[in-house]
């Protein structure tokens, strides 16, 4: 629930990090906590926001290690190391979102993962993701934006999944390169384990691979998924060949 109360041990694993790390980070960085009773406690709403806003922010080599180590957090849940196979289909893809403003995407979007029969209260989730929105924008340098609720509730889906939408025209995002945005991704997590590890997965992607352009040329929703698979092969870690 979003206004749960984290332990240390407990902000730590859901963060991927480890206890040192989570220590390091209250020491050092404005990570938002309490101390009661002389121990370090999380509001999960709280921590939601500033880890999600902290990964989207992330340079290149910092992002790396980071989605190294959410890997490891999430062995369990995921078969493979894959995780767009798991989340995405193509059928959760909208080339043509007809959508004007920054609003509108936004419904559109939110409508978009209501099709998919998985969202519980389209109108808290719509909700949620303005407040996140309103709190500092999700849009990445590229022209794509990562959209999710303000906080993570495990309550909010059936499942786990990612929808994916392209607008007609480019909208207004506020992003950091200064560019309108046509690509939104938007992650729809009920396993809180999958949740920061997603989206330190979407950003790999468009960091270190063309698939966000390939995006942008897809001509229908096969081949944008196709480009998104071929994009995460991209960064993920290659087994190593066995010796001769």
């Amino acid at each position: 629930m979003p206004h749960r109360s984290l332990s240390l041990e407990e902000a730590a694993r859901y963060l991927h990090l480890a206890r040192q790390d989570v220590e390091r980070l209250v020491r050092e960085t404005d990570i938002p906590h309490d101390v009661l009773g002389g121990r370090i406690q999380f509001q999960r709403g709280a921590l939601d926001a500033w880890a999600s806003q902290r990964i989207l922010g992330m340079p290149g080599k910092r992002l790396d290690v980071y989605h190294e180590q959410s890997m490891r957090g999430t062995r369990d849940a995921l078969p493979g190391a894959a995780l767009i196979p798991e989340l995405l289909r193509a059928e959760y893809i909208d080339l043509g979102l007809p959508s004007k403003t920054r609003s509108s995407v936004m419904r559109e979007m939110v409508g978009l993962a209501e099709k998919t029969g998985r969202v519980l209260d389209a109108r808290e989730l719509l909700k949620s993701v303005e407040e996140r929105e309103a709190m500092c924008p999700t849009a990445l340098p590229g022209g794509l934006a990562l959209l999710h609720a303000r906080n993570h509730a495990e309550y909010r889906f059936e499942g786990s999944f990612i929808v994916l939408g392209r607008t007609i025209q480019p909208i207004p995002f506020s992003a950091p390169d200064g560019r309108s945005t046509r690509i939104f991704f938007l992650v729809c997590c009920e396993d809180d384990r999958l949740h920061l590890h997603t989206l330190a997965r979407l950003c790999m992607i468009a960091l270190k691979s063309d698939a966000i352009s390939q995006l942008f040329a897809a001509e229908n929703r096969d081949a944008a998924y196709a480009a998104l698979v071929e994009g995460e092969n991209a960064v993920l870690p290659q087994p190593a060949e066995e010796p001769e």
